[in-house]
């Protein structure tokens, strides 16, 4: 990660790569097909850190916004110090075409921690057993996109300890659990159906699944 930091993504390469982790190119290649395969290995292992992270903190709490706010909050403290050179990997993420973008069939695994500790946030809610199930199968999904948009914020914030995004998440959170409380509502209900067609059709087939 050191090397990425002062050189950049592009202009780190496989050989610097292995010269200071003290092995041969060919060992290097060995264990990781390109650089690409690496920081997919690092988005496994900081997914992985995070999901533990949240899960300890949420523990005893059942109010959805408050778990929302914990899981994110969790996320950026996980990643705090990989902050100063987020924005080295953005370009590559940002590219639809590229294995690394969070969307990619490549990056299925770290995805896939993702929504399932969302999928717990939601489960371990008192809202979980009161919205209507289609729904309920969505929002993993949905909450991983809102943590997209934290991450897409916070890679761009300058504020001391990111303090803007931390904002953010936490005005953010009550709104989601507003919104999805009142749903549960008959007079919303076409709406719901009406957003869960959106998501279905246009949202969900853009998120990349693993390849066969």
């Amino acid at each position: 990660m050191r090397l990425f930091r002062e050189r950049g993504y592009d202009k780190t390469t496989m050989r610097a790569i292995a010269a200071e982790a003290g092995v041969s190119v060919g060992n290097a290649y060995y264990y990781f097909e390109s650089k690409e395969f690496l920081i997919q290995g690092f988005y496994d292992l900081m997914t992985h850190d995070h999901a533990r992270d949240a899960r300890a903190r949420m523990a005893g709490h059942t109010e959805f916004a408050d778990r929302l706010e914990i899981a994110l909050v969790s996320w950026l403290d996980c990643a705090a110090d990989y902050h100063s050179f987020a924005s080295q990997f953005f370009r590559t993420a940002a590219d639809p075409n590229s294995s690394l973008s969070p969307f990619s069939n490549e990056s299925h695994p770290a995805r896939a921690t993702a929504v399932e500790l969302f999928r717990e946030v939601l489960a371990g809610s008192d809202l979980s057993s009161k919205l209507d199930a289609e729904l309920v199968e969505l929002l993993p999904d949905l909450l991983w996109l809102h943590l997209m948009v934290v991450v897409l914020y916070w890679v761009f914030d300058r504020t001391p300890d990111t303090e803007r995004t931390r904002e953010f998440v936490r005005r953010s959170t009550p709104m989601a659990a507003r919104i999805l409380t009142l749903s549960r509502y008959r007079v919303f209900r076409p709406i719901v159906r009406d957003a869960k067609g959106l998501i279905q059709d246009f949202i969900l087939p853009t998120i990349g699944r693993t390849k066969s």
